[in-house]
């Protein structure tokens, strides 16, 4: 009985002992070799980096174009339900926003085969001519209105058909086919929506001058 005080003291010293241990080993103290406590709940998986947002410029390119050129992007209509999208200098020039697009050829709202020849017989040379189809941009067309597109620099127009997806930058008077055309046919097989092939987005830099010396 005598020695249960003196056991009750070794039992606390013991337990002091431990539990500073303890503390001194969660707290990161000097030679614990562990990492401190509050660096548990902050590991790598859980941390959480701020990203920086990549910088865009005119007209969401993500570079800027060299001086004397002009940034475009251009975004073919989806099927018959998106309409298309033109923008040049960061200026939005066709849109479904802008509520001034419509099925078939988008060079400002031309349509019309007789009015789509009106429009462009009396371009003046370095012209630029931005186009996007929407929904059909080949029934209209005739021998005479392919023609003026592949005198503008287009090499698909003449391939152009029911339905396909065709986006195009040109100029009156330029010398060589120009590199800003895609065409995407319109084939039940490869079709992206039913009935329509996949929207074409294009975009890049034009010199403002294209045209033949």
């Amino acid at each position: 009985m005598r020695l249960a005080g003196p056991l009750r003291i070794v039992a606390l010293v013991v337990t002091v002992g431990l539990t500073w241990i303890v503390v001194s080993i969660l707290l990161g103290g000097p030679g614990s070799g562990l990492p401190r406590i509050q660096h548990l709940f902050t590991s790598p998986e859980n941390s959480v980096t701020a990203v920086p947002r990549a910088r865009k410029y005119k007209c969401g390119l993500p570079q800027p174009c060299p001086e004397e050129h002009l940034a475009f992007r251009m975004v073919s209509g989806a099927a018959n339900v998106i309409g298309p999208k033109i923008c040049l200098e960061d200026k939005m020039l066709m849109s479904s926003v802008k509520d001034n697009v419509g099925r078939g050829l988008n060079i400002a709202l031309v349509n019309d085969v007789n009015e789509l020849l009106k429009f462009i017989r009396p371009l003046h040379e370095g012209t630029l001519v931005f186009v996007a189809s929407y929904d059909d941009p080949a029934t209209k067309m005739n021998e005479e209105t392919r023609k003026l597109f592949s005198d503008l620099g287009s090499k698909n127009v003449k391939d152009l058909a029911f339905r396909d997806s065709w986006v195009f930058v040109g100029a009156k008077g330029v010398q060589n086919k120009s590199p800003f055309e895609q065409h995407v046919k319109n084939s039940r097989h490869t079709n992206k929506y039913e009935g329509w092939p996949e929207a074409l987005e294009m975009e890049g830099c034009i010199p403002r001058r294209t045209t033949a010396s």
